[in-house]
This record gives C-alpha cells, sequence and structure tokens, in this order.
C-alpha cells in the first residue's frame, strides 16, 4: 500500500488551510525584549595598543595606518585645531567613526523598545541606535543615523559569549576626524561596527567593538580598528567633558 505519498499530499493540503485559521507562529518580540546579549550599563575604554594616537592627540601629520589616499593626506596636511575651534567644530574627532577610538566612558541604555542609546563622557555625545525603519533626518550630523540588527551566534563572526552580538551601520555623517589630530573622513562615509560581549575568567565582562571605516573621497580601503571596554558596576567616574580640538 502506497501510504505515505498519500499522508503527504494530506498534510501539503491541510498546512495552508491551518495557517489561514490562524495557526502561525508568533512575530518576533522587539528589539529590547529579545535582545540576545545585554549592552546595557557602564563601560570604560581600556587602551592597550595604539597609545599615540588615542591617549593623546597625535602629531600633525601622523596618519599612519590610516589609508588616506592623496586628498586625505592633503586635508590631514591642512588640519588646524584654532581654525576647528573658531568655526565652532572642535567636535570633528567626536563622531561616529571616531568616537569609540576615544578614552571614553559608555553609558548604554535602551531609548524605548526599538532604540538603543550610547552616550560617552567624553566629548557628551549621544548615539542612537535604531532597530527599526525610522527614516534618516534631513541633516547630516556628527552621529549620524544608525541601523542595528541583533546577529545569531551561528552567524558569520560568531559570538564570544552565547546570543550573538550587535551590528551597525551608520550613515548621513558630517565630516569628521577618524583621529585628532585632522586624518579626515567625508559625508559620504559608512561606518560598519561590530559590539562583541566576552567575558574573562575572573567574571569581568568586556565589550569589543570592531569598526569598518569606509569613505570613497579620503580613503585608499577602508580603515578597520578594534576597541574594548570594560564593564563598570555603576557611575562611578563618570565625567561628562566637552569636546576639545587639541
Amino acid at each position: 500500500m502506497k501510504i505515505a505519498p498519500v499522508l503527504a499530499v494530506c498534510i501539503l493540503l491541510v498546512a495552508p488551510i491551518a495557517a489561514q485559521r490562524g495557526n502561525q507562529p508568533p512575530p518576533p518580540p522587539p528589539p529590547r525584549a529579545g535582545a540576545p546579549i545585554d549592552l546595557t550599563g557602564y563601560w570604560v575604554s581600556i587602551v592597550t595598543a595604539d597609545w599615540r594616537w588615542r591617549m593623546v592627540t597625535p602629531a600633525k601629520g601622523d596618519y599612519q595606518g590610516v589609508h588616506l589616499n592623496a586628498e586625505g593626506r592633503k586635508a590631514a596636511d591642512a588640519w588646524d585645531p584654532a581654525k576647528d575651534e573658531a568655526a565652532g567644530e572642535q567636535c570633528r574627532a567626536y563622531g561616529a567613526a571616531g568616537i569609540m577610538r576615544l578614552p571614553t566612558r559608555l553609558h548604554i541604555t535602551w531609548q524605548d523598545a526599538n532604540t538603543l542609546k550610547i552616550e560617552t563622557d567624553y566629548g557628551t555625545q549621544t548615539r542612537l541606535l535604531h532597530f527599526d525603519a525610522v527614516p534618516p533626518p534631513a541633516d547630516a550630523s556628527w552621529q549620524g543615523h544608525s541601523v542595528a540588527q541583533w546577529e545569531a551566534a551561528a552567524g558569520a563572526r560568531g559570538s564570544a559569549m552565547p546570543g550573538g552580538n550587535l551590528k551597525v551601520q551608520t550613515t548621513h555623517l558630517r565630516s569628521g576626524y577618524v583621529r585628532k589630530n585632522g586624518a579626515p573622513y567625508s559625508d559620504q562615509t559608512v561606518v560598519t561596527e561590530y559590539l562583541d560581549l566576552n567575558m574573562t575568567p575572573n567574571g569581568d565582562q568586556w565589550l569589543t567593538v570592531t569598526t569598518r571605516v569606509e569613505d570613497p573621497r579620503y580613503f585608499r580601503g577602508p580603515y578597520i580598528t578594534t576597541s574594548d571596554f570594560k564593564k563598570l558596576p555603576d557611575a562611578k567616574g563618570w565625567n561628562p567633558t566637552p569636546c576639545s580640538a587639541r
């Protein structure tokens, strides 16, 4: 008896009917409720590499490691912090393409169910990471427009902790600096970030931010960096300070 083919046909016929009766899987939870990892809290930047480019303002013309083209090098060599101050553009190095490389503390919270907020005390910046289809603003800004999505642990990058990681892509940026000494990025820049959590043997929690900055105007190739932050128990040490051009 050919029972198996008959059962298969019955299943194919019943499945659409069941779907029409509402037996569909529930929609996914909002990004906050469905977050595979918890990024909220206070974090402090841990600088163990590239000290001379991150902890102090590098010397003019020191753009080693940044793949600037001829136009980018020309712009970097023309850096004038006094000119930036006079123009009210002290925050050029604090935009989304550079802020995570600076020696800052982060305060990460949920602004609402679909928006993750990252505040920095160094430069007093606020980044909003949108998980929903919020349209970008009409005007470019230092922090631009960031679109976020959770990635499963089994994705291409994987994750150091169960659950997954966060991918963020930022556009609509004002021209700024990837280093405080004027190494530039343009308003055509696209910043892609991956935020991963790691746990050390002693129980400390670390946040690793891998940043890829791509700029068709000033770069010969992508500028890729990795920045680490250690989670803090509270807000002790949080010290908001204004942007500085020097």
